[in-house]
């Protein structure tokens, strides 16, 4: 049995976890089957680990704030005929407790030691603290 490890992935443009939710409602967010995806040009090497209970961390305005199972990996064409991975998720976004990451590209490979943990079910529907607030509360450990 292989082990397990997750992706981590910056949603740019998005301001809050709300903004990623109602991005993958959109129809070009979709697949065919209606589950939400991210396509991205690097098709993951360690598919099996990934798709060993791994999950996508969103890294929001400097910050991981969410994650969603990724459920298989699914080869897409686009119409400049390249081929790119689409990284198909569980509809359901899990707020995790915030933790400051710096920019990058693309996406990484994140160990599951090194993941934030999930934010309690009760504490999900708590009001978002602004970013920029969360993010410095995370950095001096409050968060």
């Amino acid at each position: 049995m292989s082990n397990k490890i997750h992706l981590i992935k910056l949603s740019v443009g998005t301001e809050a976890v709300d903004d990623l939710v109602a991005w993958q409602t959109r129809k070009e967010a979709q697949t065919t089957d209606g589950l939400p995806r991210h396509v991205t040009r690097m098709w993951p090497r360690r598919e099996s680990e990934v798709l060993n209970g791994g999950s996508i961390y969103w890294v929001i305005k400097g910050v991981v704030q969410a994650r969603q199972r990724i459920l298989r990996l699914d080869e897409v064409t686009r119409q400049d005929g390249i081929r790119r991975c689409a990284i198909v998720l569980d509809p359901d976004v899990i707020r995790t407790a915030p933790a400051i990451k710096r920019p990058f590209q693309g996406w990484r490979y994140l160990d599951p030691k090194d993941a934030p943990p999930d934010i309690s079910p009760g504490r999900a529907s708590d009001d978002d603290l602004p970013p920029d607030l969360s993010a410095k509360l995370a950095e001096i450990g409050v968060l």
